[in-house]
């Protein structure tokens, strides 16, 4: 029997000619990723283990993004912890404040992680990487620590689910749009322990950026990793950037999968994830009227450059409703600086919204837009639960780019057709 592409790539990492599901086993990791709140605690374990130097300098990325540019005393200290550490293990891939960004989208763009790679990271959302055709999966930061002593992880091998996304997308609809429905059919535990693997037809008009934002989200439904095998699109991204050679690895045809899934793109529309779960999943329509206080396009999820040029398209020439705060934090410098040289900055500054250096802020309620009692936002983030951005009795309702920003001009969340 034929193996999946999560199958595969597992196999090649640790030596193997085959693995199955449930399989335990020892795999080599390419790419191993912390950030200023996970890597403190992950370098508290490796000096626990006695290891003189990690495994090696140039495949640990160590990226200072959640609570940076440090917001207090505490976020300065692990900052420090994290940047003495980079400095005494000269580590390559550490970014400080002027050349970081979101982590997620950070080492794409870097070229870091290639297709082929066992990305390992301290942090759930390092499934997203699984947009390159590459494993990525978020793991504890003791593992972490243990992983950049040996270079090594143990991990069970995982079934996978397949995504067949057929028909082409609708006005308004993006990648958000798709993978926010998957988790409302399936649920937040419906791909538990489980490889999301996405193919069919519509992946022809999906660009990376919406690759990434889909499999950004497979956390969200419990799954281990999200991974969609590369094409053409994937190869002329990574051609010119990839700091190694690229490994391709495809599912065979007699593939074993625990469930497959057939998508109509075609019959979708935008949808918002309602407090306060990421299943929470309704049309637009159906929610519009709901008063908000705040809009948010940024994170890991949506803050690449076709995410804001998204808001722009619908912000332009418009204003903020006098009642709304919208913060937009491009996700990296290299995105900060094409969103200010294609003009972007000059609509979203004249609609009356605020522009932030890279940082996850607001997305864990961390600053830059922390929610105060009762108050509600609309966010393109990926997690909407109590208290995700903010006070407790505070409400995060989860979009894509279009409906954030249509959101924002009218004051509560609406179509974007109706703003445009």
């Amino acid at each position: 029997m034929g193996m999946t592409i999560a199958e595969k790539i597992l196999a090649a990492k640790c030596g193997k000619d085959s693995v199955r599901p449930g399989e335990i086993i020892m795999a080599k990791v390419d790419i191993a990723l912390a950030n200023d709140v996970t890597a403190p605690l992950a370098i508290k374990a490796f000096e626990e283990i006695g290891k003189e130097s990690v495994f090696d300098r140039e495949r640990i990325a160590l990226v200072p993004d959640h609570f940076t540019p440090n917001k207090d005393i505490k976020a300065a200290q692990q900052c420090k912890i994290m940047r003495e550490f980079a400095k005494k293990h000269g580590i390559v891939h550490y970014f400080e404040i002027g050349k970081m960004g979101v982590e997620h989208a950070l080492l794409p763009e870097q070229g870091i992680v290639v297709p082929g790679d066992l990305v390992i990271g301290a942090d759930s959302h390092t499934c997203t990487y699984g947009a390159l055709g590459a494993f990525a999966t978020g793991v504890g930061s003791t593992d972490l620590g243990a992983v950049m002593a040996t270079g090594q992880i143990w991990l069970k091998v995982p079934s996978s689910i397949k995504f067949v996304l057929k028909g082409k997308k609708g006005r308004f609809v993006t990648g958000k749009d798709i993978i926010l429905h998957i988790i409302g059919m399936i649920g937040v535990d419906g791909a538990r322990y489980k490889a999301m693997e996405f193919a069919g037809e519509t992946l022809k008009e999906l660009c990376m950026d919406e690759r990434f934002t889909i499999c950004n989200m497979a956390i969200e439904a419990g799954g281990k990793a999200g991974i969609i095998p590369a094409d053409d699109i994937t190869k002329a991204y990574v051609e010119g950037r990839a700091k190694r050679e690229p490994a391709y690895f495809y599912s065979d045809e007699d593939a074993s999968y625990e469930d497959t899934y057939e998508i109509n793109v075609s019959e979708l529309e935008p949808v918002v994830a309602l407090p306060h779960l990421p299943e929470n999943v309704k049309p637009v329509r159906e929610v519009k009227g709901v008063k908000i206080d705040q809009a948010f396009i940024g994170s890991c999820t949506n803050g690449r450059i076709t995410d804001l040029r998204q808001a722009a398209e619908v912000l332009k020439g418009r204003k903020v409703h006098p009642d709304v705060r919208l913060i937009i934090i491009p996700a990296t410098q290299q995105i900060y600086r094409q969103a200010m040289e294609e003009g972007l900055f000059e609509i979203f500054l004249e609609a009356g919204a605020a522009i932030s250096t890279p940082t996850c802020g607001p997305c864990l309620g961390g600053h830059m837009g922390v929610l105060a009692e009762g108050e509600r936002a609309v966010a393109t983030t990926n997690r909407n639960f109590v208290g995700r951005m903010g006070h407790p009795r505070s409400e995060v309702f989860l979009s894509n780019p279009y409906v954030a920003a249509a959101s924002a001009v009218a004051g509560e969340i609406v179509h974007p057709e109706e703003v445009l």
